[in-house]
């Protein structure tokens, strides 16, 4: 096993990534590097998120934490102890996966009970432990149907009641949600985060959607090939994004070349704003704000508001054709049409620096 140095907060550590690494294929021009060389302490007790695109390396780092992959170089940590080797059975995790992974021939009460069956459990300690699991996900009167009789969101909230039933340390999901249609999702992301306050398990989130994490988790990391671009609360990553990948993935954001930020903000670096904190103005300005003037490109209903896409007038150290998005509302849009004039605003302060390529440190920043 993997000699690691203590540190002064591996105590409170649910999960500890250490120079984590995993490749695929033969070392040379073919290797695949899934992770590269990953950092990360989750704290006990936390719903925390692993968010990224398809490829980014978050379903991997998963994988290894539950013993499903053998990472290439690090090493993994539950709770204090090095499981890097060790194999999925000797580790007090779980995984809920997107396909439920539900027995079809077994009643729900079975399928709970399955895990404490395996492990030796009486049959009246099992079934006591089953249905309080169903009841606290709101299933204690469908113990003895079977899954094809539940609803996609019921299956979900079994295949959780199974996962927690053994009571492991870490709980971890991979993209549960993902099968579900929107309403469902939305209503199941409220209820995922309810089980785990009442249960006060450590739940470890992979998905691509950036809402579901925002929504959920207490910290996200962000990923992109294989790293760690930013590790942090909802409010610090979407607010205080720390590079141009993070700005662009976790919400909507406009991007201002290093040179454009010079001439608007006297900064020489990029930054980035969000549509919503672009106004549409047509007289005075506030102090403090930065005006642009362009012509309407685009003008696109969300209902509550309307999101405007703004080709800027050319001028110094703004790039010919460079576009900007803005949320105005919807009532907000009188003497706005495609094609017209049309002024922008916003405050200097919601400008934030980013950085142009992925940092090459994970962990928290």
């Amino acid at each position: 096993m993997s000699t690691i140095a203590p540190v002064a907060h591996a105590a409170r550590s649910a999960i500890r990534l250490v120079g984590l690494r995993k490749t695929f294929g033969a070392t040379g021009p073919d290797e695949v590097v899934a992770v590269d060389d990953i950092d990360l302490d989750i704290e006990q007790g936390e719903f925390f998120s692993l968010l990224g695109p398809s490829g980014s390396g978050k379903t991997t780092v998963l994988r290894m934490i539950a013993g499903f992959e053998l990472p290439t170089a690090g090493a993994i940590l539950l709770d204090g102890q090095d499981v890097t080797r060790l194999a999925p059975y000797d580790r007090d995790v779980n995984t809920v996966f997107q396909d439920y992974a539900l027995f079809p021939h077994m009643t729900v009460q079975e399928n709970v009970e399955y895990g404490l069956k395996v492990k030796g459990a009486k049959r009246a300690d099992r079934r006591a432990r089953a249905a309080e699991m169903l009841e606290s996900v709101r299933l204690g009167q469908f113990g003895g149907r079977r899954p094809h009789q539940l609803s996609g969101g019921q299956r979900q909230r079994v295949a959780l009641a199974r996962a927690l039933v053994n009571r492991p340390k870490v709980l971890l999901l991979d993209e549960p949600l993902g099968a579900l249609d929107l309403k469902l999702r939305e209503e199941m992301q409220v209820e995922l985060k309810q089980v785990q306050r009442d249960v006060g398990i450590t739940f470890v989130f992979v998905t691509h959607d950036q809402g579901e994490a925002l929504s959920m988790s207490n910290r996200i990391a962000v990923f992109n090939h294989g790293r760690i671009e930013q590790v942090g609360t909802p409010r610090e990553i979407y607010e205080h994004p720390a590079t141009s990948f993070v700005a662009g993935f976790v919400g909507t954001s406009n991007l201002l070349p290093a040179a454009m930020s010079a001439r608007l903000l006297g900064i020489d670096r990029p930054h980035s704003v969000r549509p919503e904190r672009i106004r549409v103005v047509r007289a005075e300005t506030s102090e403090g704000e930065v005006v642009v003037s362009g012509v309407v490109d685009d003008v696109q209903y969300l209902g509550a508001d309307c999101r405007i896409r703004v080709r800027l007038d050319p001028g110094d150290g703004v790039p010919a054709g460079h576009q900007l998005l803005a949320n105005v509302p919807s009532d907000g849009l009188v003497g706005v049409a495609i094609g017209g004039p049309v002024r922008l605003a916003w405050p200097r302060y919601a400008a934030f620096s980013v950085a142009d390529q992925h940092t090459s440190e994970g962990g928290d920043q």
